[in-house]
């Protein structure tokens, strides 16, 4: 490291830029709060004028809405685009308040790594591929075998195709939208305030359980999740990992859930369930550790010395 340079790990990038205040994180969430409940209202008011003018009517479409039943395309598109609008909304408000570049969310590149993130796309692939394979393999009558969070067999219905096209298209900016939240902004938000990294991986942990509407089983892997992604994220100095996680395990259960062969609406984990989920996201840590040889984890910023007093001043 050269004479008058510091590295910064992930969680601490807002310090590594020059116009950090210690308040400054708490603004950017407002901001980017008061977008999302503005986006969200734009999408509200595009959905009436939407059901408004379709044969089926605005009645229709809310009832349809309320069921929040996942195998519903109406239902699937509006609960994932609902999440989509996290991004536009965190982005804007970092350009309003910083950090600078806002690509510091992403990585301490300032930017997403894309060569990077298609090899973890690549690794989570198989990892979770493997995993899924294996849980379809156990005994049904295990909890968490393959009858236990099953649909109703393997079928091609009228929207299994228009699913499968919602899912590719949907799923994996869903899946980036609460990496960028809960991994990107709250964790340097927390990281800016207390320097070890365990305040910034496990505090924002909660909140993310929270948005998920399981059992208790169910909830302690969400829990787990979180752990692993923001462990993983601070380990690799971004964002690429979690989300590569996150992308490819929604996808395959909304995949096979398109076919029947999933209950996207299950709300019920299991032990079975979450062993298998921990020994994934541990074999997928092992994988891209193993991988991760040669990608920066930490920002290199360059102190600048204090400029001098005009002569006859004293410091």
């Amino acid at each position: 490291m050269e004479p008058g340079t510091t590295t910064v790990d992930y969680h601490r990038l807002y310090r590594s830029w020059s116009g950090y205040r210690w308040w400054k994180p708490l603004l950017t969430g407002l901001l980017g709060l008061s977008f999302y409940i503005l986006l969200i209202v734009v999408l509200f008011l595009a959905g009436v004028v939407f059901a408004l003018q379709s044969d089926e009517g605005l009645a229709s479409y809310g009832d349809r809405l309320a069921t929040v039943d996942l195998t519903d395309p109406l239902v699937f598109a509006f609960s994932m685009v609902l999440l989509i609008l996290m991004i536009p909304a965190l982005a804007l408000a970092a350009l309003i308040t910083g950090p600078r570049p806002t690509g510091l969310l992403s990585s301490v590149q300032g930017r997403i790594r894309w060569g990077w993130l298609s090899r973890c796309l690549g690794a989570a692939i198989a990892v979770y591929a493997l995993s899924f394979a294996i849980s379809f393999l156990l005994p049904p009558v295990l909890p968490g075998g393959s009858g236990s969070s099953a649909g109703s067999g393997f079928s091609v219905g009228d929207n299994t195709a228009l699913l499968v096209g919602l899912t590719l298209l949907l799923v994996p900016f869903q899946a980036a939208a609460e990496e960028f939240v809960f991994r990107g902004y709250l964790v340097q938000t927390i990281g800016s305030w207390l320097r070890h990294p365990a305040f910034a991986i496990l505090i924002p942990v909660p909140f993310f359980v929270l948005g998920h509407g399981y059992d208790p089983l169910g909830q302690t892997d969400v829990a787990f999740f979180a752990i692993f992604a923001g462990w993983i994220t601070w380990r690799t100095g971004g964002l690429e990992a979690a989300i590569a996680a996150h992308a490819v395990n929604n996808c395959l259960i909304f995949l096979l859930g398109a076919y029947g062969l999933v209950d996207v609406n299950a709300q019920e984990g299991s032990v079975a369930a979450l062993v298998i989920s921990v020994a994934t996201m541990a074999t997928f840590a092992a994988v891209v550790l193993r991988m991760s040889g040669s990608i920066e984890r930490t920002r290199s910023v360059v102190s600048v010395p204090p400029e001098p007093l005009p002569a006859g001043h004293l410091p």
